[in-house]
């Protein structure tokens, strides 16, 4: 992929030069504004900067001139009129989140969404009379039966965690915009190079920017796109008197790492795509769940709203004994055991060692292993993986 369907910016014009014009003494690689607070020659433009944080430099827990530069492209590359950089993904769900419901709202959240999303809704917005429903989300269906007359929010999360079920966006977006209905999506899988929500009419949309937006497993971080109108009021009603504030280093390393993102993200796709096939043809393995296999039950709408996948995915065993399945993850050379995703390495995490071994196990997740698909060379992974499968 060259150029962006919507806007017909090259991606690497967003990457490389996009706000990069006047740096001082012509550096080629972004200043980092080490700083806490900035100054001002007069009176009457300290007062301007108080009376409107969100559009001037007064104090880095708001804006600073590298993190600045970090959201700039962030929101080029999501369609967005605005982005705000945060300390995490985490961070990010919960600001966005937060600045869209009160007391007595109702929100529908996808059921697989990442863990501590659910948590969100399920424990910690409790406290606050913010009620909610979980819903599959493969169908329209799904949100049209939940909705509620005091529904202010979808949560959306596509493809979702572990699963890596769809939702249709277009269709959502319809729906929730005819309801006045808010809609959030957790873009953090197919990244801004593969996807972009906002084309399809979601308001907002949300990365864990410490996985292929960071790209080397060095930062933690999240990001918030959407309308200036939005971001402007999640600056204001959110992120200021919370304060998740992002380091000027910490944006400069994402700086650095989105340079290379049309370089990183074809090749996880291409690896996955080549381990998700090879997986499917083994005896060893029940089923694979990656939106790009033509086998996947969602695969034509992951072709009419993605460009391409990314590398992590799920696979599950014929077998049911957790000595197999710790068999398998130990035996694997080259796929690291570790939670996250999203950088250079591969990884395996199964699902089961989230449970202790005295633990009842659900059947869909004994067998369920996730892997992630990096960028070393795909025959070293193949060779890998065939290895890990023949000693079970």
């Amino acid at each position: 992929m060259t150029k962006h369907t919507k806007s017909h910016t090259y991606i690497t014009e967003i990457l490389h030069h996009q706000g990069e014009q006047h740096f001082p003494c012509n550096a080629v690689s972004p200043p980092i504004f080490q700083t806490s607070i900035f100054c001002f020659d007069s009176y009457e433009a300290f007062q301007a900067a108080l009376a409107d944080e969100a559009s001037h430099f007064l104090y880095s827990r708001g804006n600073n001139p590298t993190v600045n530069l970090c959201e700039e492209k962030l929101a080029a590359l999501e369609h967005a009129e605005q982005a705000k950089l945060v300390t995490s993904g985490v961070s990010a769900a919960a600001l966005a989140v937060l600045s869209q419901v009160k007391s007595g709202d109702h929100a529908i959240i996808v059921e697989d969404s990442y863990s501590w999303t659910k948590y969100l809704f399920e424990t910690y917005l409790q406290r606050f009379n913010v009620s909610y429903t979980f819903v599959d989300g493969s169908k329209i269906e799904d949100f049209e039966k939940t909705v509620q007359p005091n529904t202010k929010l979808i949560y959306l999360e596509s493809p979702a965690t572990f699963t890596f079920k769809l939702q249709n966006l277009r269709e959502v977006a319809v729906f929730a915009r005819k309801n006045g209905i808010k809609t959030i999506i957790d873009n953090t899988w197919a990244t801004p190079f593969f996807q972009n929500p906002i084309d399809y009419g979601i308001d907002i949309v949300i990365h864990s920017a410490s996985k292929y937006i960071g790209g080397n497993s060095d930062i933690i971080s999240g990001v918030i796109a959407g309308s200036k109108k939005d971001i402007t009021h999640i600056f204001n009603t959110e992120f200021l008197p919370l304060g998740p504030v992002p380091d000027p280093m910490q944006a400069w390393l994402i700086l650095r790492n989105l340079r290379t993102l049309h370089i990183r993200m074809p090749v996880h796709y291409a690896n996955a795509l080549a381990l998700a096939s090879f997986l499917e043809k083994h005896p060893a393995v029940e089923t694979v769940l990656y939106p790009f296999l033509p086998s996947f039950n969602q695969y034509e709408l992951a072709q009419s709203q993605m460009r391409g996948g990314s590398g992590l995915f799920s696979f599950r065993l014929k077998t049911r004994n957790l000595s197999a399945i710790k068999t398998l993850t130990n035996r694997l050379r080259y796929f690291k055991r570790a939670v996250s995703w999203g950088g250079y390495e591969s990884l395996v995490f199964p699902a089961a060692v989230k449970y202790a071994d005295t633990d009842k196990i659900p059947d869909d997740r004994i067998s369920l292993i996730r892997l992630h698909a990096g960028i070393e060379e795909k025959e070293m992974l193949l060779e890998d993986l065939e290895q890990a499968l023949n000693s079970l």
